[in-house]
Formats: structure tokens, sequence, C-alpha cells
């Protein structure tokens, strides 16, 4: 029996390391990891999705993508036939998004968000006085992949503007109770893992690696 492909998507950029601890039966499964690029300019998330569907080498493949990861293998899956679409740490469609999120899309202050602080983690971490804060700047720095100023104002401004208003009920949704970026209260139909922060992929990779060649396999 042929092993089953299965395509990794990192989320906003980050680098496909974050799956460095993902293990998958070599025997039943083969591994690919896809990267961000950089988008053209006022490119569309469509249009992305073709540009990255051209990376996906098989026709029967598992797309599994992490929070912005997750929301582009479901337009890869508009425009591309695959075996399966699983997302971790996501959303399905806009009535997922929570409450802040809607105001910052509506009000449009997400163009105010200084992204070029955030292309220098190490100014961030000098003058970062909150803890929780400093903790998460350090794994930024540790899997981030893509810095550049102009991806992150396109990524942000693409998460917010996703235009899905109905949720595909073919995609199989793995999402952590802890989630402080996508609360769980306003996740319908998925695999919650307890205990798991929207960096769960990073944190709670025993689970994955145990029930993830189940999930694919059904």
């Amino acid at each position: 029996m042929s092993k089953i492909p299965v395509y990794f998507m990192p989320g906003l950029a980050a680098s496909p390391k974050i799956f460095e601890k993902i293990q998958l039966p070599e025997d039943r499964f083969e591994i690919y990891l896809l990267e961000w690029f950089l988008p053209e300019k006022k490119e569309t998330l469509v249009n992305y999705a073709k540009r990255m569907a051209a990376e996906i080498k098989h026709e029967d493949a598992v797309l599994i993508g992490v929070s912005f990861g997750g929301i582009l293998v479901q337009e890869i899956a508009r425009i591309r036939l695959v075996r399966k679409t699983i997302i971790i740490s996501s959303v399905k469609c806009q009535k997922e998004f929570p409450m802040r999120m809607k105001f910052v899309k509506n009000t449009k202050m997400y163009k105010l968000i200084p992204t070029r602080l955030f292309s220098n983690v190490e100014y961030l971490l000098k003058y970062s006085k909150n803890e929780r804060m400093k903790e998460r700047l350090v794994l930024y720095k540790m899997y981030l992949s893509v810095n550049d100023v102009k991806y992150l104002d396109w990524a942000i401004e693409n998460v917010l503007i996703w235009k899905r208003t109905v949720a595909d009920e073919k995609v199989v949704h793995i999402h952590g109770d802890k989630d402080d970026v996508f609360p769980i209260e306003n996740i319908k139909n998925c695999i919650v893992v307890k205990g798991g922060t929207h960096a769960m992929i990073l944190f709670k990779y025993k689970w994955m690696n145990e029930n993830l060649p189940r999930i694919i396999s059904e």
C-alpha cells in the first residue's frame, strides 16, 4: 500500500521547525513541510493559495495547517483535490473569530499595528518587562521564518479580512481549550485538546503523535 503524503503548513511567519517533534509512522506516511514565501504587491489570499498549491506535488495529499496556515490550507483545498484538510489552533469561518478581532477588522485598527517592531525581536526582548510576553518572544525568535514587514502587514490583514462565512463541514478541526488567540467558546465542531494553548503544536506534540495517524486515516 502506498504511503499517504501529508503536507504541513506553519502559522503566521512561523518556520516549519514548529513541526520538528511531530512524528508519523514512516511505513504509512510521508511528511512534506511547506514554507511561507513573500506575497506579491496587494496579492489576494486566493492568489497566494494558488501559488502555494503549486508546491503540493500529490493529488491525494492530506493538508495540515496551524493558525493562519490553517486558513491557507482551507483556501488551497478549494482549488486542489485533496484527501483531507486538518486545521490546528485555527478557525473555519468568520463566526469563529473572537469579538476583539472583529472589532479590529471593522475599525481597520490592524493598520496601526507596529509590525516593524515585531521584525526586530531582539529589540522587543530587551525592553519587554512582561515575563509572559518575554516567553512568547523567545518562542517567536526560535521559530520565526519570515520577518519581512510587508509580509507581516499582508498576513495580519488577510487573517482578519478572510471572507469565508460558512464553515466547510469536511474540515477536521483540532483545537486547545486554553487557546487565547481563538478562544474555544467561539469554535464549533472540533476535537478538543485539554490544556492545549495556541502554541500546542509545540507543547502537545505527544498528543499529536498519538492521535494524528488515526485522524489522518479515518
